[in-house]
């Protein structure tokens, strides 16, 4: 295996580098999504537990918040077996969510999820060189 310190400095900040940019723009977009498009995922997941506990404080408590809910919002897409088993998600209200805020949703935790793993990576890399 080659040590990372023998690659082109360009190639090793751009391996190196890409989570971030990455994790960023996972951010962004979940900041995006709470200031955006949150009452309208509030009013697809009405009949959910999740939104009857927290709806009226949904989005109100501050931008940390707001990207937690948006966390937790895209986790019930991308694992909608495992939130309807806990409870958190209404079966018929997962059928029903608008097609285009699903596929932000897992756009979303794709990224972040993509990011979380390239830096484990990158990590390992460093480790071992």
């Amino acid at each position: 295996m080659t040590s990372i310190d023998t690659w082109s400095p360009w190639i090793a900040i751009i391996v190196a580098g890409s989570p971030f940019v990455l994790g960023t723009a996972g951010l962004a977009l979940s900041l995006y999504l709470s200031r955006c498009h949150l009452d309208a995922m509030k009013e697809a997941l009405k009949h959910s537990r999740y939104v009857h506990r927290w709806g009226p404080s949904l989005g109100k408590r501050g931008v940390l918040w707001s990207l937690l809910e948006i966390a937790k919002i895209a986790g019930m897409m991308v694992w909608p077996k495992a939130s309807i088993r806990i409870g958190d998600a209404s079966p018929v209200d997962l059928e029903n969510f608008p097609p285009y805020l699903k596929r932000l949703l897992i756009i979303n935790a794709t990224m972040i999820f993509t990011s979380l793993a390239w830096m484990t990576a990158v990590a390992i890399l460093l480790e071992f060189r």
